[in-house]
Parts: structure tokens; sequence; C-alpha cells
């Protein structure tokens, strides 16, 4: 076990860039209340490591704490310091030849390697402060690296390691920041921030105005509505594929396909695709035969005359699918594991297939939290399914027409007669749309926005407005236009 507090020096001492330093000297009062609780087995053992109380001290100045300096442990007396109170809720931190353990409150506590932390320190000379960029040159620390000196204070988790001959290396971690970021034991997953729906969002769905979505406030309100429920709509946008496009460059890059960058369609076929006919459309997702689908889909319908119909068709996918784990895992599982292969080659000049070919099924989840991440589903662009395996093959139609029978459900289906002025914006990797037949000349302009550029925004926005992704370092003396370094995506 490392002995912890600070060593007296046998060099003189440098100046380093992180100015105060601050320590944590033994405290003559016992454990701390809140370790008075019954631990028991592997608890036990973290009580035990992580028994001794540490009280907050001061060492004023701006020093460097030497790897050649002694284990003799140095008084605040003969530091000449005084300990400031009210500290009771800074975590204990104690160290052992491989990992440092932080006990948050009773039976919680987390453990974290030293080479990990070594290789996330975040001083300027280890993380470009400016760029977000590591500097440290990872394959260059010692495998078997432990920490000289491990102390908590108010700032978080201050940890000194072996440097040069002659000075050695401060790195300070904040605690909301290791809270975040906790891997042993591993953390308890969060809630999804995702509303599922049925029909009945009919009475309520989620809109905006375009005055709204000019100014950055609505613009967080409009893809936060995007992110909860998988749609949106803005409303009094001005009929013309300008206002249009302006309004699909307020989010990001628009991403340009075999069907143009922002495109404009009516019932031509001018391109060979059945949205470009008046035939019904039957709900499915996007691009399900390119390697990397579209994000968002945005629709404008611009004008409808000499004629009807045509309705839009939305299906949440994560309501659907939770309706299929519920009702018929068998078969919800054959649909989150089999893949699907699909093509696009009605243009002569193109033939799209994804990369690999049947690599993706139609629910995709993620593999730690469980939570579905992607809806793929395109009936009419499906290619042959060669690669079933025959004890499947029937389960596997079983699956699909189950799956169809749930989306078809009037519970699931939102349908909506659209109008000039209001723009539809779909997560497309989640809902589903689709549309009845119409006839009369109707034009529809819309364009895609990749997923990464929608998830940029967004966390941009959030950042600004939500105050919730810099572990609680988001404000502190900083400018607002300068991004922590503890940010959580980083």
């Amino acid at each position: 076990m490392l002995r912890v507090g600070f060593t007296r020096l046998r060099i003189p001492l440098r100046s380093r860039s992180h100015g105060t330093v601050k320590y944590l000297s033994r405290c003559a009062l016992g454990r701390p209340s809140y370790l008075n609780g019954s631990f028991h087995g592997r608890d036990n053992q973290i009580s035990s490591t992580l028994g001794s109380c540490w009280t907050l001290g001061l060492l004023t100045g701006s020093r460097s704490i030497s790897s050649a300096a002694t284990r003799e442990v140095v008084s605040s007396e003969q530091l000449g310091v005084t300990e400031p109170r009210g500290h009771r809720d800074i975590p204990i931190a104690n160290a052992d030849d491989r990992k440092i353990s932080i006990l948050w409150g009773p039976q919680r506590w987390s453990r974290f390697h030293h080479i990990w932390l070594r290789d996330h320190c975040r001083c300027s000379g280890c993380f470009h402060p400016v760029t977000k960029q590591r500097l440290l040159n990872t394959f260059e620390i010692p495998a078997d690296i432990k920490p000289i000196h491990v102390q908590g204070s108010a700032d978080g988790l201050e940890v000194i390691w072996p440097g040069t001959s002659t000075e050695s290396h401060s790195s300070v971690y904040p605690w909301a920041w290791l809270q975040a970021n906790t891997y042993d034991p591993a953390p308890q997953t969060t809630s999804s921030r995702k509303i599922l729906w049925g029909s009945k969002i009919e009475k309520s769905p989620p809109s905006v105005t375009y005055t709204e979505v000019m100014d950055e406030k609505g613009l967080h309100k409009w893809l936060t509505n995007v992110e909860t429920f998988g749609f949106c709509f803005v409303s009094g946008v001005p009929a013309t594929s300008e206002a249009t496009e302006e309004l699909c460059e307020r989010i990001g890059f628009i991403r340009e396909t075999q069907y143009g960058k922002f495109w404009e369609f009516t019932a031509d076929l001018s391109k060979g695709d059945t949205a470009y006919t008046t035939m019904a459309l039957g709900a499915h997702t996007d691009n399900t035969y390119f390697t990397d689908p579209c994000g968002l889909q945005l629709f404008h319908l611009l004008s409808h005359t000499e004629g009807s119909g045509g309705a839009t068709l939305l299906v949440d996918g994560a309501y659907v699918a939770a309706l299929m784990k519920e009702l018929h895992p068998r078969f919800h599982d054959l649909l989150s594991r089999v893949p699907i292969p699909a093509h696009a080659a009605g243009e002569p000049s193109a033939l799209y297939t994804p990369s690999p070919p049947a690599m993706y099924p139609p629910l995709r989840y993620h593999p730690e939290t469980k939570e579905l991440v992607q809806v793929r589903w395109n009936n009419d662009d499906r290619s042959v399914m060669s690669h079933l395996p025959p004890d499947e093959v029937e389960e596997w139609y079983q699956a699909i027409k189950i799956w169809n029978e749930l989306l078809t459900k009037p519970d699931s289906e939102y349908w909506i007669q659209l109008t000039p002025g209001t723009v539809l914006t779909i997560d497309n990797h989640r809902v589903l749309h689709g549309r009845s037949a119409f006839d009369g000349k109707r034009r529809v302009c819309g364009a895609y926005i990749g997923i990464d550029e929608y998830r940029s925004k967004l966390a941009v926005l959030k950042e600004k407005f939500d105050g919730v992704d810099d572990n609680s370092q988001n404000k502190a003396g900083r400018p607002e236009d300068i991004r922590s370094i503890w940010n959580s995506n980083l």
C-alpha cells in the first residue's frame, strides 16, 4: 500500500503550472461517520483500505514534487499551514500497487488503474486545451507506473506521478468526471430520454415555429424534440425551396445522394424510385442500401393541386420493437440478429448496396446499454436472403410478418395530412415513414442530414443550454466559447 502524504524533499522545489498544491494530512479523529455502517466481503476490504481519515490542508506557492523524494512524511505543523474546515463531502482516496480506490459513500466506490489515470491526465502538457487532442505519448507510460502521492481536495483527485530524474508530474481529476467515467464497478445504465408513442401522439405532436428555430434556443428545442420523440414539425415556414433549404442548413451540412443535394420531386419517375410515383408507400426507413443511412430526413409539401390523398404516415420503430420484444421475444431476436441485404438499382448510373452486403439487421441494439440505436427496414429494397440458415428460413418469414402486422396496427400508425408551410423532420434511425396513394400534382422538397452532423449540432446546443456535459466544470472561469477539457463527450 502506498503511504499517502507529502515527503521531505532532497532537491530544490520547482514551480509548476497548477499553482497551489493541496494535500491531506492524517486526522486523529478516527473514521468518518459514514464509514461506521456495516461492510461485508468485498466492501469490507474497501473500508479497511480506505478507513483512515484525511483532512484537507493547503500549501501556498507554486511547487513541484520530485520523484527522488524520500518517504518521510512532513506534518502540517512543519509546513506552517492551517487545516481549513467544511470539507466533509470530499471522497476518500487511497492507492495500492495497481489501482487508486475512491470511496464515495457507504458501499459506493470506484477503482481506477494507475495506467488508466496517467493516460487520462488533462493538464496542458498531456492534452491540448484548444484542440482537445492528446499530447501524451500513451505508449511510453510504464506498464507498472505507480503514483508517488495521492490526495483528495475540493477540486478533485490529485495525483503526483514519477517523471524525470529531477521533477514529477501532477494530475488533477474532477470528482464528477471520475464518477461519470467509472468502470470498476461498471456504471449503472441511465434511463433513455426517448418517449415511445403510438397513434395517440396525434393529440399533441412535438412542434416548434419557424420563428423559434431561427434562434439558437428554438433550434435546441427543435432538435431535442427529435431526440425525444423521433420527429418534430416546424410550422410557419415560407412555402419555398429556398426557405426550406435554409432551414435544413440550420442543423448542418446537407448530405448529397443519387437524388441530389437538396431535392424537389413530383410523381414523374425522374428518378428510379417509387417515391417519384403516385403509389402508396408502406412504413419504411430510407437508405437501407447505404452502409451509413442518413440521420435526419426533412419533408416540405410545397403544393398539391388538382387532386387529393398523399397523407403522411409515421410509425415509432422503437415503440413497435418494444412491443415485439414483449409479445414475441423469439421473433424479436431474429430481427435483431439476422442481417438483411438491400439495394438501390433504379438508376442506370448507380448501384448501391451496403458494404459488407449482409451485415445489418433491422433492429440494432447498443452492446452495453441494450438500448435500441437503429431501426433499418424497407421491405421494398430488400435483396435476396440467400444467407439464411436452413433451419431459420420459415421462422424468419414469420418474424417479418409479425413485425409488419405490428407496424400496420391502427394503434401504431400516426397519419397526418401535411400542408404548405409545415416542415416534417424525422429521425431516420428510429421513425418509419410512408404515405397514402394520391392523384393530382404534388410538389415536395427536402433533404437528408447525416447522423453525425445532427448529433454534433445537438451536442453543442446542449453544452450551451443544458449545462450538463462538462461534469460540473462548465462555467468555472472559462469563456463561453471555449469548451471544457472535462466535457463528457471527450
